[in-house]
């Protein structure tokens, strides 16, 4: 099993920053891939950034340059980093990453951290 934890989320103007860190831990095997996504009440889940192992890096179209994603692969960390938030950016924000083996690769997510802007 492997557990993943988020942190750094909370309440911030528009126009602010937050960064939002993840980190595995637990019976990991090999970290592949890490993501972020993010839900509202009216949304479903949705991908903000996803990172691979090595560092292949792809963004949804909202992100606009205002995100970055970053991993540090000896610290089973991914962290996010978020400029210029507005309002519309309010959402629970999780962390999720694959474990792979020899056998394939299993999905696990975090609890979610709440990121709330403020107009």
């Amino acid at each position: 099993q492997v557990q993943l934890v988020e942190s750094g989320g909370g309440l911030v103007q528009a126009g602010g920053s937050l960064r939002l860190s993840c980190v595995a831990s637990g019976s990991i095997v090999n970290l592949g891939t890490m993501s972020w996504y993010r839900q509202t009440p009216e949304k479903l889940r949705e991908l903000v950034a996803t990172i691979t192992n090595d560092m292949k890096i792809n963004y949804a179209d909202f992100v606009k340059a205002r995100f970055t994603i970053s991993r540090d692969n000896a610290k089973n960390m991914v962290d996010l980093q978020m400029n210029n938030l507005n309002p519309e950016d309010t959402a629970v924000y999780y962390c999720a990453a694959q474990d792979c083996s020899q056998y394939g690769c299993l999905p696990y997510w975090g609890k979610g951290t709440q990121v709330t802007v403020s107009s």
